[in-house]
């Protein structure tokens, strides 16, 4: 698990500026790099290898790149939109972070950056003979990146945007974030159910500063600050779950509340949104809500349905491995306790909405009934009663919303597989 620090520093590094912002100031060095080794270049240099032509490059290069770099941010203000309207807004934070679209703007700004610096320059007179040799090699380099920044910008865009590959997003950040919690699955700390489990007498609640998602929770600082007390403190609040200043964020037994609370508080990152890192569950609602969004009348799109239905099951499998063992010294984090996730709520936050929104559609009834049965193979005694449960559920929305018989059988029959599988 990361610390605080380490997560705040990810969120940070996948913002458009910073990578625009060190391109840039990378251009602008190597613009005037040139200057400094101008005394060690052999003189004559630049009439042998064609120097006088960087000043028309480096024009071409100055307007060119603004044009390129305001067409490439209208094709992706474009791409977000259509996923917006297309897919669901919650994906679209996912493009936002496309490390391939930062790294092309950036390289095109820094490009534009370098070529204005460079006849600056030259205009200014700062270039000597041999410095502009340096200024020349450096600018075909940059021509070079250009050229191939270009050609994966070409190749990106016949899928940025599109409703497969934005779906593809959602599904890998899900399986990073299911794959996550399934080696730590209670963040390092010992389970602790609070149905079976009190948490003590003398546990005392920690609340929020302000209301929204918990977005990241600092497992690390939360067992220092139980160490450092001697105590223990109950996670009350997961990454995902909506807090406000009723309802607590952690339960601190045999803690010096007066020292602790605000360091408790602090460990706890609270957004006005979901995020996917530390969140499973907010992954299999998005690909829910992608999947409700298909089925709506307006797009009438049942194989995206069917498809979102076949990538929960891939994410959902990963969840019915045997968790990461503690080792031989125990949990990372003993005196921390944490809740586990259930596994009914993954089933509902996958396939409710998908057996609501397509009940009267029986290709996505019968390959609901197809996951659920799938699912019940994989998993364990807790994935098949879930997986019976909500057969359950959406066969029941059938019977009620299908008018014909036949389309009504024919899910039946498919929920006669699970049966056999789950008992």
């Amino acid at each position: 698990m990361i610390n605080r620090w380490r997560w705040l520093a990810l969120q940070l590094s996948r913002r458009l500026w910073i990578r625009a912002t060190l391109i840039s100031l990378l251009a602008i060095v190597a613009a005037l790099l040139a200057t400094l080794f101008d005394p060690y270049l052999p003189s004559g240099l630049e009439a042998r290898i064609g120097a006088d032509a960087v000043d028309r490059i480096l024009d071409i290069l100055a307007s060119s790149m603004l044009a390129v770099t305001t067409f490439s941010l209208s094709v992706m203000v474009t791409a977000y939109g259509a996923v917006t309207s297309n897919v669901t807004p919650r994906a679209s934070k996912l493009l936002t972070e496309d490390t391939t679209t930062q790294n092309v703007l950036a390289v095109f700004i820094g490009s534009f950056l370098f070529s204005l610096v460079g006849i600056v320059g030259r205009s200014a007179g700062i270039y000597g003979e041999s410095g502009r040799v340096l200024l020349f090699l450096v600018t075909i380099a940059v021509l070079i990146l250009i050229v191939v920044t270009i050609l994966r910008w070409i190749d990106h865009l016949t899928r940025f945007g599109r409703v497969g590959e934005a779906t593809d997003r959602v599904e890998r950040a899900t399986a990073r974030a299911m794959t996550t919690r399934m080696r730590t699955p209670f963040l390092g700390g010992r389970e602790w159910d609070p149905r079976a489990e009190a948490a003590g007498p003398g546990a005392r609640p920690v609340h929020p500063a302000r209301t929204g998602y918990v977005q990241f929770v600092d497992a690390a600082a939360l067992s220092d600050i139980a160490e450092a007390a001697g105590g223990s403190i109950f996670v009350t609040a997961l990454p995902g779950a909506f807090v406000h200043a009723a309802k607590p964020l952690a339960l601190a037994l045999g803690v010096d509340m007066a020292a602790c609370e605000a360091e408790i508080r602090k460990a706890f990152t609270i957004g006005n949104e979901r995020s996917f890192d530390q969140d499973p569950r907010f992954g299999l609602s998005v690909l829910a809500e992608i999947a409700s969004r298909a089925l709506s009348p307006a797009l009438n799109d049942t194989g995206t349905a069917i498809d979102v239905i076949g990538r929960a099951v891939r994410v959902l499998s990963a969840w019915t491995a045997e968790p990461a063992e503690a080792g031989d010294d125990g949990p990372a984090h003993p005196r921390l306790r944490v809740p586990a996730i259930a596994v009914d709520d993954l089933f509902y936050d996958a396939f409710a909405p998908i057996a609501r929104d397509g009940a009267a559609i029986a290709e996505v009834q019968i390959r609901l009934q197809k996951a659920f049965a799938a699912l019940a193979d994989l998993g364990d005694a807790r994935f098949r009663r879930s997986a019976r449960h909500h057969a359950e559920i959406a066969l029941a929305r059938v019977r009620a919303a299908m008018a014909s018989p036949d389309d009504v059988k024919r899910v039946e029959d498919a929920a006669g597989r699970l049966v056999a599988v789950a008992g």
